[in-house]
């Protein structure tokens, strides 16, 4: 059983440190927000559909239930995606990583309401924590600047974030991952496609390799993995852990961007790993087999 911890445990840090390099890409590739998401759903459709084939996974859905919910968690996953970027854009990688990373409080509010899970206050306990950390790591910034707009955006796709994933919550054991996170793209590669008449696409020829990487490895890997990780923890456990993601973020910042992170940052980033490593010895007693 301590093994099996350890695998699972181990993946899931994997698909954290995939997702992210949504920080500093979404930064850095320069086109309109929206169009941006487009053309990351529909290569990651096109990624996740060859690798559904190759594993020669039917594309059934079982209900009509099933299908309702995989469009509301699409949507939910599209508003996170496109505030998440504003959030990114307005500010910087740290601002908008580190509000989006209220989600953690927000999930373990949030998963008692909609689930059978027992409410643990333990989850809130963490959450200050993590508050307090990202509190420390947050630089000062002017109320009247983007930056406010950037912490406010991230706040709002922290709240689709963690409905998204108590939604899917319910349907991983039902479903492969790697569809999951398929039908969730191909409907917001639909839904988002009105985006390419009113928005200017031409910035994609010398985006490509990025928009690339983060369809690839960012959406069609990343979020697959996180998602078949909700079958061995708690949705809320998944995303406390998950908040080493501003710090892996920070850190491919300050390298591919130059952003240069400060004595707040170690400190407060040591916050939310304490974090971690608390709840990963707390989840050995909600892992399945």
């Amino acid at each position: 059983m301590k093994d099996i911890h350890i695998k699972h445990l181990i993946w899931l840090t994997v698909a954290i440190i995939m997702i992210s390099t949504s920080g500093p890409l979404g930064k850095y590739i320069d086109m309109p927000t929206p169009v941006i998401i487009w053309w990351r759903c529909a290569f990651a459709m096109v990624f996740l559909f060859l690798y559904c084939r190759f594993q020669k996974l039917k594309f059934t859905v079982f209900s009509n239930q099933d299908r309702f919910t995989f469009i509301i968690a699409a949507l939910f996953m599209g508003a996170h995606w496109i505030t998440y970027f504003y959030a990114l854009k307005l500010s910087n990688v740290a601002i908008g990583m580190l509000s989006l990373f209220t989600f953690p409080v927000i999930t373990a509010i949030l998963e008692p309401l909609f689930t059978k899970v027992r409410f643990d206050p333990i989850h809130l306990l963490l959450g200050v924590v993590v508050l307090i950390g990202i509190y420390i790591l947050a630089p000062d910034f002017d109320l009247e600047s983007s930056q406010l707009q950037g912490i406010l955006f991230g706040l709002l796709s922290s709240i689709c974030y963690a409905l998204r994933n108590i939604l899917l919550k319910k349907k991983v054991s039902n479903y492969n991952g790697s569809l999951l996170m398929f039908y969730q793209v191909l409907i917001l590669t639909f839904v988002l496609l009105p985006v390419l008449f009113f928005l200017d696409t031409s910035g994609i020829t010398g985006q490509l390799p990025f928009v690339l990487t983060l369809a690839l490895v960012t959406t069609a890997i990343g979020h697959t993995m996180f998602v078949n990780s909700l079958k061995y923890f708690k949705v809320s456990t998944a995303s406390i852990i998950g908040s080493t993601q501003p710090v892996f973020g920070i850190i491919m910042a300050y390298f591919f961007l130059n952003e240069i992170p400060t004595l707040h940052t170690l400190i407060g980033g040591s916050l939310i790993i304490s974090t971690v490593i608390i709840e990963s010895v707390r989840s050995k007693r909600s892992i399945k087999e």
